[in-house]
């Protein structure tokens, strides 16, 4: 049985924010190099970007994921508010110099 990797966005040792440093292309090796913030979606923790996706297969659906999850809706409107209040707060975060 293959173990799925979760990419990690959170230094284990500090807890500080991880930047990706490089990135290769698997066909011609080409290497870029700097330093670069992930994007918004990617700092959210598993659960989050699971929650996300659902939402999105269900169209945006909030009674549709409740019945799929089996969650009510208020329950699935405050998770989402909360995940909407989290991502302003990293694009705002982001825009400051």
């Amino acid at each position: 049985m293959e173990t799925k990797k979760i990419f990690p966005t959170i230094c284990p040792c500090c807890g500080g924010e991880l930047h990706v440093r490089s990135l290769c292309c698997t066909a011609c090796e080409t290497t870029v190099s700097g330093d670069y913030r992930l994007p918004p979606f990617m700092r959210l923790t598993p659960d989050e970007q699971a929650f996300l996706l659902e939402f999105v297969s269900c169209s945006g659906s909030l009674k549709e994921l409740a019945a799929r999850c089996g969650l009510s809706y208020p329950t699935l409107r405050n998770r989402l508010d909360d995940l909407i209040e989290k991502l302003n707060n990293l694009q705002t975060y982001e825009s400051l110099p």
